[in-house]
């Protein structure tokens, strides 16, 4: 089996609009450390984001560390004076449960964690997991599906998607026929199981994508949309489209190949896509863009014909805008995009967000510089939203273990 590349050690056409390059504004915002992870016994590395639950408790997951170093699902609390507490509530053995999380956890109407774990299970090429919170405050992990045996392929990475019907939807990143990864449906079904269904096998014909690492997201009709780090015309990966039809089957449709070859254009996406209310894709890309190749952010739109196009927002320079994009990006109520790169800034990575003029012209803030001191560095994190408008996040390294932190910032 594959491994997943260099992600997972760390070093680290259409229409294009013309890139922007310049020198980033940085804006003073505050950064607080929730947690500084430690590797033995709570965590390690979290290359996942954090999810609230109703009572405003985050939960998250570390790709390492934990009490049999295979990973682990934690709990901050929020406490009186601002400060929180963190709670192991599962820590993979490296068995049947599987172990090496990367994916963000999502959480259901009745507070349980759904989650993915890379390797391990029965047929040791990774789960599908749920835990459950019972009496006396103990977590119960149970697993939903095992990979391995059929045509769904191996290595679940992405962040799991939940339909109105309860149904769940992921990628994996290797397997299946032709050893390039495949998108899934786990759907409920009597006693508690759940009935997997293949919905799309990238296939490496020069045409299909290969590879995804992002999970899914859905648009009111049920479509589903994606990314691959590779494949497509020029192996630089693809975003695509899964539409469901009338007699059930699923069609995958590609929105945009990646094509860095024409100077402006990204490569090997990463982060999951995001959906603003008209409709409109956003995403970034790890490596591309004006030559510099230290990725893009980019918007893919439906033009008057219904085709897609793609316009890049902004082209990275490893310096003071920062560099290597992993991570799903976040938008606000106004329009604004949120994110983090991996590496660039002061030194190691920033927070950013960009902002759309009247002429259509995006402009970069940097929020956040990290690395500076103990605030962690090198983010993968996905972001999310409080109620009062602070974002929160996590980095892979780091803070005062050296092994990652969880963060808030007020922007």
């Amino acid at each position: 089996m594959r491994t997943v590349p260099s992600l997972f050690g760390r070093r680290a056409l259409s229409v294009l609009s013309a890139v922007l390059l310049f020198a980033a504004t940085t804006f003073a915002s505050t950064e607080k450390v929730l947690y500084n992870f430690t590797g033995t016994p709570d965590g390690d590395e979290p290359y996942a984001g954090v999810v609230f639950d109703a009572s405003g408790n985050l939960y998250g997951t570390t790709h390492y560390g934990g009490a049999n170093k295979d990973g682990s699902v934690y709990k901050l609390t929020p406490g009186t004076g601002g400060k929180w507490t963190e709670t192991v509530i599962y820590s993979f053995t490296g068995g049947n449960d599987g172990y090496s999380p990367y994916g963000d956890l999502i959480v259901d109407a009745s507070g349980s964690l759904y989650g993915t774990a890379q390797q391990g299970g029965t047929l040791g090429h990774g789960v599908v997991f749920k835990l459950t919170l019972g009496t006396g405050g103990k977590w119960t992990q149970s697993v939903l599906h095992n990979f391995g045996s059929g045509t769904e392929g191996s290595m679940p990475t992405g962040s799991l998607v939940f339909d109105t019907a309860g149904n769940l939807y992921g990628t994996t990143y290797s397997g299946s026929t032709f050893s390039y990864g495949a998108v899934y449906e786990l759907s409920p079904a009597t006693g508690g199981r759940w009935s997997v269904h293949t919905l799309h096998i990238f296939n490496n014909n020069g045409h299909d994508g290969t590879d995804p690492l992002a999970g899914l997201i859905l648009d009111s009709a049920g479509n589903l949309y994606g990314t691959t780090k590779y494949g497509g015309a020029n192996n630089n990966g693809v975003v695509f489209e899964l539409t469901k039809g009338t007699n059930g089957k699923w069609t995958e449709t590609l929105l945009h190949t990646f094509n860095p070859a024409n100077g402006k254009d990204g490569a090997l996406p990463i982060g999951r896509l995001i959906m603003d209310s008209a409709g409109n894709l956003y995403g970034t890309t790890s490596s591309g863009g004006a030559g510099i190749f230290y990725g893009i952010v980019y918007e893919l739109s439906k033009n008057t014909s219904g085709k897609w196009v793609e316009t890049v927002i902004h082209g990275f320079g490893d310096s003071s805008d920062g560099g290597e994009p992993q991570s799903s990006l976040a938008i606000d109520s106004a329009g604004n995009i949120y994110g983090t790169t991996y590496a660039g800034g002061t030194a190691g990575g920033v927070l950013f967000k960009f902002t759309k003029g009247s002429t259509g012209k995006w402009t970069e803030t940097v929020l956040h510089n990290f690395g500076l001191q103990s605030d962690g560095k090198n983010s993968d994190s996905s972001l999310i939203w409080d109620a009062a408008g602070n974002l929160y996040g996590t980095t892979q390294n780091g803070g005062t273990g050296g092994v990652g932190v969880v963060f808030e910032v007020t922007p």
